[in-house]
């Protein structure tokens, strides 16, 4: 089953940010991989929305709470939420990152949601996330709606959130297992609300990755990915990080099916939220792991740049595309996937 959406990204952009053809361009906005969007992708019942996409149900209203609040606080308003059956539902949640993550679309900004969705009171600012930071427990994961960044905030901190409810059948779990409380000190989970107490999403197979050769097949989403992370041996631009993957394609004699420099979503999929320096799970096989890896779907914000995983941390930020910061991680979609 796949569990990586499309990013939504239908164009392609050069790396001074003008608009090219897609095709040969090997960018997001070419091969579009991943699940497809349906349409229309939103359904709205009353004072709830369901994304088809995923199957989650969201509240019409984007800032419930009226005000910034902390995180401990945002986990609280929910389950006072729950206690007077706020939209005729008691099982409203903090959403996780990647189910907060899973809203965004990377063709869009101010705010990067789909186009036409029906939301209400979409605030261009952060919002809070169930999840933990690893590096850090006394912050949480939060995703910015103004351009779709993820990155990690003090608990203490006040950001917005959006309620969530219902389990999707396509996200895979973020493989946080543990809770923590406002300073980062672990606690017991139950009652908590936290990502680590609920684990939504698909389970992840045992053993997640297997080793072929010098390919990794990720049995969660059926990527192949390069065993060694890094193709170029040095951070290379974002054009350089295009070229260096259609060379190992020219390489080739046949194959499975070309490589490609992966999605922003298909390299946050990698990501193991309990751990970090590398984020990546247990027991993983990959070698010559680097902190930044550029990612084939450019920032509509800005579309001279370009996203990328900093795959210490876990965050999905952006770099400039002319600059040689970042390193290369092909991958390819397995035959059936």
């Amino acid at each position: 089953m796949h569990t990586i959406l499309q990013t939504g990204q239908r164009r392609c952009y050069d790396g001074s940010g003008r608009a090219i053809p897609c095709d040969g361009s090997g960018q997001d906005g070419e091969y579009q991989s991943g699940v497809p969007w349906p349409e229309p992708r939103f359904t709205t019942s009353g004072q709830t929305v369901v994304d088809r996409l995923t199957g989650l149900t969201w509240s019409k209203n984007a800032n419930p709470g009226g005000f910034p609040c902390t995180w401990q606080e945002a986990l609280e308003q929910i389950r006072e939420f729950n206690r007077q059956w706020w939209c005729g539902h008691s099982d409203w949640r903090l959403p996780n990152r990647r189910e907060l993550r899973s809203l965004m679309d990377y063709q869009a900004r101010k705010p990067a949601l789909p186009k036409d969705h029906p939301f209400t009171d979409v605030f261009l600012g952060w919002y809070w996330s169930s999840t933990s930071a690893a590096i850090n427990p006394a912050y949480a994961w939060y995703v910015h709606m103004e351009g779709a960044r993820m990155f990690y905030g003090r608990k203490a901190q006040e950001y917005l959130f959006w309620p969530v409810r219902g389990t999707s059948r396509v996200l895979a779990a973020t493989g946080q297992r543990q809770c923590f409380d406002a300073a980062g000190t672990p606690c017991p989970c139950r009652d908590t609300g936290q990502d680590g107490e609920l684990r939504q999403g698909i389970p992840w197979p045992e053993p997640r990755f297997v080793r072929e050769d010098d390919l990794v097949r990720d049995r969660l989403t059926n990527l192949a990915w390069s065993r060694t992370a890094n193709l170029t041996g040095k951070p290379v631009s974002w054009e350089g990080a295009l070229q260096a993957v259609a060379g190992l394609n020219a390489g080739q004699d046949g194959g499975p099916g070309p490589w490609r420099l992966p999605t922003i979503n298909e390299l946050e999929s990698l990501v193991d939220c309990s751990r970090h320096t590398p984020a990546l799970p247990a027991g993983h096989p990959f070698t010559s792991l680097q902190e930044g890896y550029w990612s084939a779907t450019t920032s509509f914000f800005e579309t001279d740049w370009a996203w990328v995983l900093y795959l210490h941390k876990g965050a999905c930020g952006v770099g400039h595309k002319p600059g040689a910061t970042f390193h290369v991680w092909p991958v390819r979609t397995e035959r059936g996937g």
